[in-house]
């Protein structure tokens, strides 16, 4: 595939010409997509309620879809944080903020943390900024020279069991109730995280009140469960895939680091409208400006962004397996593939 230092100022051009065309948000689509999603999401809920003191099984299966959808309102808040969904950051910031009384994510914190992200994704150099174990990671030589110890830390925590089935919803539940990780000078954003628990629990007192407080946790638990482990496999796998390069300073553009470090995850179509085209993220790194709704014809429309690694659901299952950066092989490996390091 063409890195950015290969691609002639002619294909540079074209391709900022594509990725320009597509940037502006249609606020009809966004209402659309707002209409569309909250009305059958309130809906699920609704029916978990009434199902949930005739069958928890009954319940349960209900919070599949719930969660689904859960996901498409990460996203469409996602897209409100990076000023996208719509051309007015006064209507994105109010949608953003109601989203995320589903999310449980708060609004305005999450969304300068993440602009770290964007700043410094796939950078070797830049790792202690933006980062988190799911967009990060280590040298194989880094690993190696770790001690025996906290080697065995740092694979335990990135097991399967505990990176992508329990800490995710931990994460959501427990972590964003924190202003974790948050400088002294962010104090609107830290305000964020304050007004977002009070929301939250305002509403969740109501909310049980009216339907009971363990009718209330049997709806709402597992549907967040079940959200957030979906929604850190997907952010993860297009990070951190055996063929997603990490560059030195000297290397890394933001061009760079979305046609080699990130991906395009192709999925089946409920599976795109319910991650709001997200697989397409190395269009949406190269442009965060450009709305859920014109990633796929965005990517469409240019040969140079059709070349950039493409993902299927199998190989999304199988590349959390990627947790070290191999400089001498030029790939992500495993910690089997990393092996042990040498006896001195």
């Amino acid at each position: 595939m063409p890195s950015a230092s290969s691609l002639g100022d002619s294909d540079s051009a074209a391709l900022r010409r594509v990725l320009g065309a597509h940037q502006s948000a249609q606020p009809s689509r966004a209402v659309l997509q707002l209409v569309s999603t909250f009305l059958p999401f309130l809906a699920l809920l609704a029916a978990m309620y009434l199902t949930a003191h005739v069958s928890f099984w009954l319940t349960l299966a209900l919070a599949v879809p719930a969660a689904a959808f859960v996901v498409r309102i990460f996203i469409l808040q996602h897209d409100c944080g990076h000023g996208a969904l719509f051309g007015s950051k006064r209507v994105n910031d109010w949608v953003g903020r109601m989203c995320s009384l589903v999310t449980l994510t708060p609004y305005q914190h999450w969304r300068r943390q993440h602009a770290g992200h964007h700043a410094n994704w796939n950078n070797l150099d830049r790792r202690e900024s933006g980062a988190d174990i799911y967009s990060s990671c280590l040298t194989t030589a880094e690993y190696h020279r770790l001690s025996r110890r906290k080697r065995a830390a740092y694979r335990i925590v990135r097991h399967p069991l505990i990176a992508h089935l329990l800490l995710p919803p931990l994460v959501f539940v427990l972590l964003y109730r924190l202003p974790f990780d948050t400088p002294g000078a962010w104090r609107s954003e830290r305000r964020s995280v304050h007004a977002t628990n009070l929301s939250l629990v305002t509403l969740f007192v109501v909310l049980g009140l009216c339907v009971g407080f363990g009718t209330m946790a049997r709806v709402q638990l597992p549907t967040i469960t079940l959200a957030a482990i979906a929604g850190v496999w997907l952010f993860s796998v297009q990070h951190r895939f055996e063929a997603a390069a990490w560059l030195r300073r000297v290397d890394w553009t933001a061009t760079a680091a979305s046609l080699r470090g990130t991906s395009y995850l192709r999925l089946p179509q409920p599976l795109r409208w319910f991650t709001g085209d997200i697989g397409y993220h190395h269009v949406h790194h190269l442009n965060p400006r450009i709305p859920n709704y014109r990633l796929a014809k965005c990517h469409a429309g240019s040969a140079t962004l059709r070349t950039v690694t493409t993902l299927g659901l199998r190989d999304g299952l199988r590349a959390p397996r990627c947790w070290l950066w191999d400089e001498s092989r030029g790939r992500m490996v495993s910690f089997r593939e990393a092996g042990r390091p040498a006896v001195r």
